[in-house]
């Protein structure tokens, strides 16, 4: 069962004033392949999962991040921990 819902939206600081989103369509991609449920969002992403299993999925957004020359990254998130279990369909299934 997973305890953690965490909402994240990266702002990288681009190498040149670039558009932003190639670099965001690549954090989503590590998130993709952290094989965790997510659901992408106009202004930021959902993970489910354990917290433990998400927290390094986020360091290496920001990594992946300074890596293609970013000079820093703004990492807003949201966390929601509880233990006996937290997922997003129970969040929002009264208005499905």
């Amino acid at each position: 069962m997973t305890n953690s819902l965490v909402s994240i939206q990266i702002i990288p600081k681009t190498p040149k004033g670039e558009d932003v989103i190639p670099y965001v369509d690549e954090a989503i991609s590590i998130i993709d392949q952290s094989g965790l449920h997510y659901e992408v969002h106009p202004l930021e992403t959902t993970i489910e999962g354990n917290l433990a299993d998400i927290l390094p999925v986020i360091e290496k957004m920001n990594q992946a991040m300074t890596a293609r020359g970013c000079k820093n990254v703004l990492s807003q998130i949201k966390i929601l921990y509880q233990p006996e279990g937290a997922t997003m369909n129970q969040l929002t299934e009264k208005y499905r």
